[in-house]
Order: structure tokens, then sequence, then C-alpha cells
């Protein structure tokens, strides 16, 4: 009897499968074999990764219950249960969070480090209280803003993610009501508080520590029954109706101002709170038992990132990665020339970002070049890009960008630019009603000898200089005449003319990218069953289409062999007899997020190799402008099939998806070499390097930039 690839049992929830995810990041830090400090790291974004997952996921369920949503999901579960589901989940993460912490972390720090944490002020020494005290009074105290609730004074808004400490207080002298007070601990202040030592911190106590122990100088006619640290999280999303929207600019600079008064969906609370405290809170934020979250160590684990950039550690952190510049476009030839040579493609981090950059500022001032136009999802703070995107305006360039107002989280960053790059003179466009614009492209068309020549760059990543040294992603190079028509239609499109009728290489989402993936993965459904040469082989970060993995299911069945590369969300099952024994699945966690997304499909002998900025979820396919482009040129091809082989082959960072239970697992290494991708990467781009640019003779690596004076050696 043939399978029902459509029937609920045969696909994960995808915010379960998330919780797997922040597991994996979780696992990581508790690994005894990642250096001290750089566990630190992966500790602190467990939790703002379940900050912001919080602020959108969970608040989109509780979103759907208010409104008696009440559709299925692909695994078969409605909103109601989805949210039960999940909030369990959560809870056994964040406990087994804290027990890591706590347990692990924290001695390690003490004992191998010599860095002792002070958790609770009793703790610290006479001395260290005259110091605490002295400090309170003078830098912490006159940043406090002390609020107390009664019959004038409302409950105040407290403001999402933010660390407070609550109290029940009593009038001095009676033995009258409770009533609650609360203060803010300032953000503006270092939460980590250096207690007086040695050179280097060697003890340290936590800000809400110092302003606990000194709290009843904040209310002095008041006896302090109890206090204790709370934060809580709001619902972050936020829906805009574009049409209706006279100026959209105005109406999400509107809508994000509302997120620090969104629905309270989280409350963590020191655990051991005092109960008369918790019901207070609990009543005033309307928060369900559930959603309290009752927290044995510091609350929001962030900090981790503070302990992290102490300084005197670096023993205990890994080397800093330097990307390596790219041997193409190390000569003193212009950018264009290089380009004009051939396609070239970039592996980020491991290559520099800097050509990304320079391309845009050679355009800027090349005489030859016409227009610049290019779309921004996320870029940096202090971005070099938009720097030469404004000087390419003054300089009288036709330079078009797309800034997506709507990049979550990113949204006052990008209403800045937007405002920053029209007073330049740039032409700014906000994409099109309804998508979000996450496709990765710059088109520069320049003026030559031989008529119009268009230069294009694709990539998987954001054109941020700053995340670019963290993410792993790819970009391509090309003055390819059919990509620079294809390029020239998409901002087209962008800009409010209908599409053209005819694409030559670019795929587009959400107009036929979808269709073309199915069509990629039933070609080879049906070259398996007619006995030819059938293989998928694809990477990306999250995969939960209903759709692609049906058709996965599909090719399965019909014996094509399938390995997945997925970093976070997939709600597809491996191993199930008759419907995915052909498939594995990997995760790969490590000290770069992995970004880039490959597809390989093998084609009866003749492979194509695709690359993009869309994953294999119904948002990147149906609702977002997402662009992916075929590789030409045979050797990249060949270096793209190489990366995917190499992390097949990773044995370290990787985490393999376990049949039935659909657990992640790390592989039994008893016997094998080890292998570590991201490190053979590294190897490989610095190898390319001296390849093309021999080391000096006294062995030392040299990356010497065309400037007027060398590197100085500490910067070798």
């Amino acid at each position: 009897m043939k399978a029902d690839f459509r029937d609920p049992k045969y696909y994960v929830n995808r915010e379960i499968s998330w919780v797997q995810f922040d597991h994996r990041v979780l696992n990581e830090a508790k690994n005894k074999r990642v250096p001290l400090f750089e566990r630190l790291k992966f500790m602190s974004i467990v939790s703002s990764n379940l900050d912001e997952f919080f602020m959108v996921r969970v608040a989109s369920l509780i979103d759907m219950i208010h409104a008696d949503y009440d559709k299925k999901d692909i695994a078969g579960m409605k909103p109601k249960k989805q949210l039960e589901a999940l909030l369990e989940e959560i809870h056994n993460l964040t406990n087994e969070q804290y027990s890591a912490f706590n347990r692990s972390l924290v001695p390690a720090l003490r004992d191998k480090a010599g860095l002792e944490i002070v958790r609770h002020h009793e703790e610290l020494t006479n001395t260290e209280k005259s110091f605490v005290d002295r400090y309170f009074s003078e830098s912490v105290y006159p940043v406090l803003t002390p609020m107390a609730v009664d019959l004038s004074r409302p409950f105040p808004l407290i403001r999402n993610k933010t660390l407070n400490i609550g109290a029940m207080v009593r009038k001095k002298g009676t033995n009258g009501e409770l009533e609650f007070a609360t203060v803010q601990v300032p953000a503006v202040l270092d939460r980590l508080v250096t207690l007086p030592g040695r050179k280097k911190p060697s003890r340290v106590i936590l800000l809400e520590e110092v302003i606990e122990r000194n709290i009843s100088k904040l209310f002095l006619h008041y006896d302090i029954v109890c206090a204790h640290p709370y934060r809580i999280t709001r619902n972050g999303d936020f829906t805009i109706q574009e049409d209706e929207a006279e100026d959209l600019l105005k109406e999400i600079e509107k809508q994000v101002k509302k997120r620090q008064r969104g629905e309270a969906i989280r409350l963590e609370v020191e655990d051991g709170i005092d109960k008369r405290l918790l019901k207070f809170l609990r009543k005033e934020l309307k928060v369900n038992d559930n959603a309290v979250f009752k927290i044995d160590g510091p609350l929001d684990l962030t900090l981790c990132m503070k302990i992290y950039g102490l300084p005197g550690y670096n023993e205990f952190r890994e080397k800093k990665h330097v990307p390596t510049p790219a041997p193409e476009f190390e000569t003193t030839g212009s950018i264009f020339s290089v380009i004009r040579k051939g396609d070239v493609m970039l592996h980020h981090p491991y290559q520099s970002f800097e050509p990304v950059v320079d391309f845009i500022k050679q355009a800027a001032v090349d005489p030859s070049v016409l227009a610049i136009k290019q779309t921004l999802y996320r870029v940096s703070g202090n971005s070099p890009i938009i720097a030469a995107l404004e000087q390419a305006a003054q300089n009288d360039k036709q330079v078009t960008v797309l800034v997506e107002l709507k990049a979550r989280f990113d949204e006052e960053n990008n209403i800045e630019w937007a405002k920053q790059l029209e007073k330049s003179g740039v032409h700014v466009i906000y994409g099109l009603v309804g998508l979000k614009t996450h496709s990765k492209i710059t088109l520069v068309v320049r003026k030559e000898e031989s008529g119009i020549r268009r230069y294009v760059h694709l990539g998987t990543g954001n054109y941020n200089d700053a995340t670019a040294k963290l993410y792993t992603d790819i970009g391509l190079f090309t003055c390819d005449l059919k990509v620079g028509e294809d390029a020239t239609a998409v901002f087209n499109m962008l800009s409010g003319y209908s599409e053209p009728e005819v694409w030559n290489d670019l795929i587009l989402a959400p107009i036929w990218l979808k269709s073309r993936f199915l069509e990629l993965i039933g070609r080879e459904t049906k070259n398996a069953k007619a006995g030819k040469k059938a293989y998928i082989l694809a990477k990306m970060n999250s995969l939960c289409d209903p759709d692609i993995i049906a058709a996965l299911y599909a090719a399965s069945t019909a014996g094509v062999k399938i390995d997945l590369i997925v970093r976070g969300i997939c709600s597809l099952m491996v191993g199930i007899p008759g419907v995915s024994e052909n498939i594995t699945v990997r995760s790969i966690v490590g000290t770069f997020l992995e970004h880039s997304r490959i597809f390989y499909f093998e084609n009866g002998g003749k492979s194509e190799v695709y690359c993009g900025s869309a994953d294999w979820m119904p948002r990147n396919l149906e609702r977002r402008v997402e662009i992916v482009f075929p590789i030409k040129d045979k050797k990249l091809r060949d270096e793209l099939v190489h990366i995917l082989e190499v992390e097949m082959k990773d044995n370290i960072g990787a985490s393999i998806l376990q049949p039935e239970s659909c657990q992640y697992a790390k592989q039994n290494r008893r016997g094998k070499k080890a292998i570590n991708s991201q490190e053979i990467f590294v190897k490989e781009a610095c190898d390319k390097y001296e390849k093309s640019f021999p080391v000096p003779s006294d062995n030392r690596r040299r990356f010497v930039p065309v400037m007027s004076s060398p590197v100085p050696e500490d910067k070798i």
C-alpha cells in the first residue's frame, strides 16, 4: 500500500524542531572539548535565541489562540496543543540550560580560569561589602528610578526584556497591607561589577545583587519584606496592512514602538520568589502559570557574553579567525577587470568580505559606472556599503537601493538607513506590498568600449560586513550577459514594473522558485525510476515546507539518495519504512553560524548546483522575494560540491537526526579521524591564498594590503 506523504505522522512540528536546534546549541555550551569561554558564547546564544523565539513564534501561537484560529499544522497539531507542548519543551530546555550553567560552567570558571561569580551579596567579605555599598551610592543610585504602586500610582510599564527587581514593602512601624514596588536594573551600567583584588577580574558580582543589597535606600519609609529579580518577554510580532498604510515607513515606526507594550508572554522570576510577590506580578502582567519560569540562577544568561568579554582570559578563548584575502582580487587592477576574466566565488567567513565592499566602493568613484542597484536586508551599524552608496549618489551615479523595512528586529536601523540614503540623493524603494525582499543582489551598470556591461553580485547572506565574519555564506561575482539581463528585470520588478515574460537564469520567489525546486526534485525521482543516476545533496537553514517534504519522500521511495544539511528547523522525519529510508539529515553547529544555501542535483550525470537566499520554508518560497542562481562554471561547481562533501564528513560539529525518536545525536567517533569542516575550510582558504602568493622565506604569513606602509607585525 502506497504511503500518504501528507500524513501528519510523517512530520515534526516546526516549533518543537526549533527547540531541538537550541538544544544543539546548548550541547556546545556543555561540550568540554570547546574552550571554556567559547562555551559561554553558546550559553548566551541559547538565551538570545529563546528571547526572539518567544517574541515571534510563541507570540504568533498566542495570537492564533486569541483569534480562535483552529487550523492544524503539518504535524496535525492545533495552536493550543502546539503552545502546551512547546512550553513544556522550553521549560525542560531552560532547566537543562541552568543545570549546565550552575554545575559545569560556574565551577569551571572558578577552578580553571580563577574567575568567581558571587551569586548572592551575603557571600561578600567585609571589604567587598564596603566597596559595593560605595559603588552603589556613587554610580548606581543616581541612575535608578524606584516606582511604587498604590491607589494613586498604577502598575508601571515594564519594558520588554528588561531586568527588574520587584519588592513587597510595608510602611515602617505599621502592620499595614503589603505594597508593591519595583526598580529597573539599568542597562546603561555594566551588569558585571568587578570586586577589588587582582589586576584582571577574578571575583565579580552582578549589578542586581548590588541593588538588592541596598534596596532599602530606595524606599526609606518602608520595610522591605522581600525583593527578587524578574524579567518579562512581550509579544514582539506585528502585522502591517501595507495596502492601507499611507506611509509605510511611518507605519512601521509606529508599530515598532508598540513592541514595548505588547502582551506579556513569559515571566522569568528567581527560584524561591516570595509567593505573594509572584501572585501580584502574575495578576498585573496577566501571565498564565505555564508561562512562568522559575530560574535557579541569574536571569537572562546573555550575561555570559559579558563574562566572555572580560579582559585577561585569552587562553580560554579560540584564536580569532581573520578572513583570508581572495587571491583573485589581490592584484592592482580594477575589480571589474577581474570579473571580466570569469566568474569569481567567495566562501565567507573563510575568505574576506572586502571584495564585496570594494565592488561598491570602486563603482562609486569609477567614471564609467552609470548606475548601482542593490537590495539591503540587514547591514552593520557603521556600514561601509552605505557610505559608498551615498558617495555614488553624490558622484551623480543613478543609485537605487531597496531597503527592507520589515526585516524583523532591524526595522529601526533600516528606517534610519533609508532616511540617510534618501538625504544623500539615493532613490530608495521599499519593495512589494505584502512581500519581504530577502534576496541578496547588487547590479552595477558600466559603460565600456564594447557597450553597456552589467556586473552582478549574488549572495546567500546579507550585505553586512560585521556578520560576514561570523556567518558562513557564498557570494558570486559575474558579468554573464543573461544574469545581467535578469538582474535588471529584478530591480524593474521591485520598483513597480511588471515582471518580464521570460527569465534566463535567476529563479525567483514567489514567482516560480517553489515550482522549480519541485521540478528538480521530481526530475531526480524520474531518473531513479528509469535507472539513471539520481542524488540530491542540499544545505539550508530550515526545512518545513510540506510540498517540498512530500516531494522528497516521493523521491526517497523511488530510490533517490537524499542527504540534507539543515542547521535549524527540520519538519522532515528520516528512516520511515517506505517513506524516508533513503534520507539523512545532519545539523552543524560550530564557531561560525552555518548560513549558506547550496542545492545539488545529480541530473543523470549532468549535475546542477544552485545557491541562493531561500530556505525550503513556506515563507521563503511563497511570501518573500528570493533569488536562487545556478553556478555555471564547472570549477566553481566542483568547489561547492567539495564544501558539501566535507560537511557530510564532519563528525565534530555535526549532529545526526535519528529515526523514530526524531532527536539529534553526535556521531560515534571511536576509531575515526576527527573532522571539523569549519577548521578545514579555514585551512583551505589560507592554502589557496599561499598557493597564489607564496609564504616568505621566514615562514611567516603576511597578508599585505595595498597601502603605503606594511602591516605591523603584531597585526599579522
